[in-house]
């Protein structure tokens, strides 16, 4: 193998819009000669979002999902747009916190509802 005399080629991306929310998203090609929409200008740190819905940018503009735990705490990566977009309900991505959030909606549903006070022949001795 030589040395390479150009920079690599990178594939053509584009943009589109979302069909859901009508923003735009980056159409970005995969390593697996598919393509994947993501957010446009957010790049989080890779290390506080799933491994699974981590896209990591290669040189030559493809991306691939980065599923390295934990990543190293200063990779950045993207996200697909459906991820933030307004319009489309958020996947499940982290079950038991899917879980707790259900518990806490119906903990807060059972709060709200006041409790009758309780007649005073029916207090506990206070001593």
């Amino acid at each position: 193998m030589g040395v390479l005399e150009e920079r690599p080629r990178r594939l053509p991306s584009g943009k589109s819009r979302c069909p859901y929310c009508g923003l735009l998203q980056d159409r970005v090609a995969t390593l697996e000669q598919d393509w994947v929409l993501l957010e446009p200008d957010m790049n989080p740190l890779a290390h506080t979002v799933p491994a699974e819905y981590r896209w990591i940018e290669l040189s030559d503009g493809r991306v691939t999902v980065y599923g390295v735990c934990p990543p190293d705490q200063s990779q950045r990566c993207r996200i697909e747009h459906r991820l933030g977009c307004p319009e489309q309900p958020l996947p499940d991505l982290w079950p038991w916190l899917t879980i707790l959030r259900r518990e806490n909606a119906r903990q807060t549903e059972r709060q709200s509802k006041p409790e009758p006070p309780l007649p005073p022949e029916r207090w506990p001795d206070a001593g």
